[in-house]
């Protein structure tokens, strides 16, 4: 079973084969299961002109903000990019591409990417700049826009433990957009809190089978809060 051991043991294995020009589908939802350490990375390959689907763009200085600060990421395909002033400056002045999508189709691009459908239809966008340059079909009484469907060079995901085969269990809200990004990827590289051994997790349980997975790495993660509420005092 030695041949099917998908674990590496650096960062740098995690993410060999990764070069400039490439698209890195990041899963994550905020700070929220975001594979950190796969991302800081990147940052210190120093790759370039990267396209990077993922939901957001993280924060000033953590997650996929990081990667803003020396001009590594060259397009953006995000759903919500407002928690970031670097990403607004770069935007506003040209540096940074940036292709704003609604947040379910975004999960459909990728969901769609990883089960070999290149294109699908949707009614989300229609009459709006969304729709722009894209074909308009009338199922029934109501008008579809042809979304096309997103695969990635790279996909990099966060569970929250793995066998060494690949199974994957994702804890929580972490699950957001993991599940759908590890399908997406030529080479997907999952960063996890936990490795067990093959057999450890419940068949039921697992969430995206190892067959979708290239690569497993044992992280540490700061699980920064993006935003911290807390009750005043009575």
């Amino acid at each position: 079973m030695a041949g099917f051991d998908k674990v590496v043991v650096s960062y740098e294995e995690a993410m060999a084969g990764l070069c400039d020009g490439m698209t890195v589908i990041a899963g994550g939802f905020g700070l929220c299961g975001i594979p950190e350490g796969l991302i800081s990375q990147i940052r210190h390959m120093g790759t370039k002109d990267l396209t990077v689907v993922s939901n957001n763009c993280g924060v000033d200085g953590f997650g996929l903000g990081i990667l803003l600060e020396d001009k590594q990421i060259r397009k953006m395909v995000a759903s919500y990019v407002g928690e970031n002033a670097l990403f607004e400056q770069q935007l506003l002045s040209g540096v940074l591409e940036v292709e704003l999508t609604p947040q379910g189709t975004l999960a459909e691009k990728m969901r769609a990417g990883g089960a070999g459908i290149p294109a699908f239809y949707t009614a989300t966008g229609v009459g709006t700049p969304v729709a722009e340059g894209k074909e308009v079909k009338t199922f029934g009484d109501r008008e579809y826009i042809l979304e096309p469907s997103i695969t990635g060079d790279f996909a990099i995901v966060k569970a929250w433990k793995a066998d060494r085969f690949g199974n994957c269990v994702y804890r929580h809200t972490a699950m957001n957009f993991n599940p759908m990004a590890a399908t997406a990827g030529k080479i997907t590289v999952v960063e996890v809190e936990e490795i067990v051994e093959p057999g450890e997790i419940e068949p039921s349980q697992i969430h995206t089978p190892g067959i979708y997975i290239d690569r497993v790495i044992l992280g540490q993660f700061e699980k920064r809060i993006e935003k911290r509420t807390v009750k005043e005092q009575a």
